[in-house]
């Protein structure tokens, strides 16, 4: 499933090795000779735009959105995962404009504009030929990608369109930024391709212009000011009437190591591959050791990373299979017998006080979804077997016995925009007061497509869901995929209590810009409250 991309990777590795020489004029490493003219010819030379992506989606920018919210929690476990102080600060909010993360994060978004521009650079000089007017639209949707995430996370960022410029490029407001987006998305829209499947997986389609519209219109009060509602509705019906995407009967076939094109509903996805495309590290952070038997692997996981009791309670409706994404409780292997744990009195609890704290015993591994706080400056939880299996495990991204065992890189593909997150746009869009509209002769008002959501994960119907229920539903699909930032900033509720966390600083919905690149770059003013 993946070999066309994969393919594409280690070609361009070959034809684009002297670009990241820095001693060399990149223009002198093309002739016309070998200028991109053939499909496969751009495929290669556009690879770099998509390792970037994958690059640092799923670690840093996802940690950004993810432990910064209810969702996903990386505690320090007695002086183990303290590192610098850099996950308790994102769950707390109490990050700083030289965070490490808010740094990377900055560097991999501009990083994928900068090579974005290198290629639309390189394809403005190649001779015109069919391919070059796709190619260069699916750059240009992928560099809108890269600025949708650097508006969405820093607000006031520079628009830079050429590569290759030395001067520091002026500071754009976030409205300034969001109108670009919107411009270039239009533009491509009618160049790029409307199939679906493999040779289109992973690529921006239109499919996945009109959802990153979708997105757009439906956060315009937060980025703008100005409501965008009806537009939300358009967007979603443009991507219903075409009729290319369904929800998967299985649910969990979505996120499966073996997932990719057969996915029905996955409208743009970053593909994993543990020795060639890495980066998918949920099972090596969120797992538990002693689930290696359970689930074939063949690498130790190193515990660090599950959610908070308040979010995984989320999981509470009857028969819906989205509860089964998580390990909560006693925990067993596949043939039944529980998973024992070899231990003593005080290798279980160090607050054991009886008078055989050395003796020998065997617990039962059981996950809890309470997390007591040890040491409050380093948010520290503890070392002994029961804060170890403190906290709910996912495994929404199933764990993959195929997982390359020494960096632990797994080979589930990442989904970014998917079809139910279509319906759950389009739904909100009518709370918020956008009107229903039929879509192949289907009245479709919030309940209906709600319940698309619920018929699929064998869940109870709704009837008359209001904006906060909608919220619940998004947490319970979206769960650790990098949206519930995103979401909690959209519905005011990124300033709630959770946790650890009690910030309620509203000039915390954005991050700091980095403090090194207001030092490089003089034009940028640093964003309030930082």
């Amino acid at each position: 499933m993946k070999n066309i991309f994969i393919t594409g990777i280690a070609l361009s590795f070959t034809l684009l090795s002297a670009c990241t020489k820095l001693d060399v004029n990149v223009e002198s490493e093309y002739v016309k000779e070998n200028f991109p003219t053939t499909p496969d010819g751009f495929i290669a030379a556009s690879g770099p735009i998509y390792t970037q992506l994958s690059g640092g989606y799923a670690v840093d920018y996802w940690r950004m959105q993810e432990l910064s919210t209810d969702e996903a929690i990386i505690p320090a476990r007695g002086g183990n995962y303290v590192d610098g102080g850099v996950y308790a600060q994102l769950h707390r909010h109490s990050w700083t404009k030289d965070h490490t993360t808010v740094k990377n994060v900055w560097s991999w978004a501009f990083g994928g504009v900068n090579t974005c521009n290198r290629i639309l650079a390189l394809f403005e000089k190649a001779p015109d030929s069919d391919s070059k007017p796709l190619a260069m639209a699916e750059a240009r949707a992928m560099r809108a990608l890269y600025y949708f995430y650097l508006m969405d996370l820093y607000g006031k960022v520079p628009i830079i369109t050429t590569f290759g410029n030395p001067t520091p490029p002026e500071q754009s407001t976030r409205e300034e930024v969001f109108n670009f987006i919107e411009k270039e998305l239009k533009d491509v829209l009618p160049l790029l391709r409307r199939e679906r499947g493999q040779v289109t997986y992973s690529k921006p389609t239109a499919w996945f212009a009109f959802t990153l519209l979708e997105k757009m219109y439906l956060n315009s009060m937060v980025y703008t000011g100005k409501p965008r509602y009806n537009e939300v509705v358009a967007m979603a019906d443009s991507i219903l009437t075409g009729s290319k995407y369904v929800l998967d009967d299985n649910y969990t076939s979505i996120f499966m190591p073996d997932n990719g094109p057969a996915i029905m509903e996955t409208i743009f996805a970053i593909p994993y591959d543990g020795y060639v495309i890495k980066g998918n590290q949920f099972s090596r952070f969120g797992l538990h050791p002693n689930l290696v038997v359970k689930y074939s692997l063949p690498f130790r996981p190193s515990i660090a990373m599950s959610t908070i009791g308040s979010f995984y309670d989320k999981f509470n409706l009857t028969g819906d299979v989205r509860n089964n994404t998580w390990l909560e409780g006693p925990q067993f292997n596949p043939d039944g017998a529980p998973i024992m744990i070899t231990t003593t009195n005080k290798g279980l609890n160090d607050k054991y006080t009886g008078s055989e704290p050395t003796k020998e015993i065997k617990w039962q591994l059981t996950f809890s979804k309470t997390m007591t706080l040890r040491v409050d400056t380093t948010m520290d939880i503890g070392n002994d077997e029961l804060a170890k299996a403190s906290g709910v495990r996912s495994i929404k991204y199933y764990p993959d016995k195929n997982t390359e065992p020494s960096e632990r890189n797994s080979n589930n593909d990442v989904p970014v925009f998917r079809l139910a997150d279509v319906m759950l746009m389009k739904a909100e869009a009518i709370l918020r007061g956008a009107a229903p509209t039929a879509v192949k002769g289907e009245l479709q008002d919030a309940d209906v497509l709600v319940n698309k959501i619920r018929t699929r994960a064998h869940a109870p119907l709704v009837s008359g869901i209001n904006l906060s229920g909608l919220l619940e539903e998004r947490a319970r699909e979206f769960a650790w995929e990098a949206w519930r930032r995103n979401d909690m900033i959209r519905f005011g509720v990124f300033e709630s209590a959770w946790g650890f966390k009690s910030d309620a600083n509203i000039l915390h919905r954005i991050y700091p810009i980095p403090v090194d690149e207001i030092t490089l770059n003089p034009k940028l003013v640093q964003n309030p409250g930082y």
